[in-house]
């Protein structure tokens, strides 16, 4: 944890933009208010990213920038779809106000929202080493975004303190094989799923949700995936380990 801290600081310190990466399912959770403390602190600009917004309706996108523009300027980015991108960097040329060098664009943010996969897909190529496993990201490296943009990609920072284990698995800081409790965060996933599209959940799964509380709900889903137990039980685990792990794939609109 503070060998992440002495990074950020130290790209926040060498950055002329600095971008907060966040996740467009949970905006409010992936921001880092150590790290935009540290920004205000070096009087730097900063612009947050919503990455991840074609897994999210235009409606709860639409809310969160509404909530997060107070803050700073927000840009919506889909870097599996290469969407906003081009909004990206005209909104780093803006706010730079540098001329005759190249502007250093520093990326920071939550392990698992996207920092790599977003410069990639503003530089078109996949210069930043990307994967689906947490903390892929081992040091700092320097990317070259065109004739005027370079970035810092970075490790994931986590703020002191972060413990709670269901953030982290719905954050995808922690996949499946590394949670303690697996089926509480399916839980999880399943109720914000219900509260905000029960439909993809029915579609996703082929089952009928009528008013079944969230662990019904794993059971029908373990049932009809046919994760029995000898005797016909239902194996809560391993159902719930696949929806963590289509969750955590982006497999759900929010």
């Amino acid at each position: 944890m503070t060998r992440y801290q002495r990074i950020s600081q130290d790209v926040i310190r060498k950055a002329d933009v600095l971008l907060e990466v966040v996740d467009a399912r949970f905006p409010d959770e992936t921001r880092n208010s150590e790290v935009e403390r540290d920004i205000a602190r070096a009087k730097k600009p900063f612009i947050i990213v919503i990455n991840k917004c074609d897994l999210v309706s235009k409606e709860h996108l639409e809310k969160a920038k509404s909530r997060l523009s107070k803050i700073a300027p927000t840009v919506f980015v889909s870097s599996k779809d290469r969407f906003g991108t081009t909004m990206l960097r005209h909104k780093i040329l803006e706010i730079a106000h540098i001329k005759g060098r190249e502007i250093l664009v520093g990326s920071l943010g939550y392990p698992n929202t996207g920092k790599s996969s977003v410069v990639n897909a503003v530089t078109g190529k996949h210069s930043a080493g990307t994967s689906s496993i947490s903390g892929h990201t081992k040091a700092v490296q320097h990317i070259k975004a065109g004739s005027r943009i370079k970035f810092i990609d970075t490790p994931g920072v986590i703020p002191f303190g972060e413990t709670d284990e269901y953030i982290q698995g719905m954050l995808a800081v922690k996949d499946s094989t590394h949670l303690q409790d697996p089926i509480g965060v399916a839980l999880k996933i399943i109720e914000k799923l219900c509260n905000e599209n029960k439909t993809a959940l029915e579609s996703f799964y082929h089952v009928t949700i009528e008013g079944e509380n969230s662990y019904e709900v794993l059971e029908l889903i373990g049932r009809e995936s046919n994760f029995l137990k000898k005797k016909g039980q239902i194996d809560e685990n391993r159902a719930a380990v696949k929806i963590i792990n289509d969750w955590q794939r982006g497999r759900f609109i929010v």
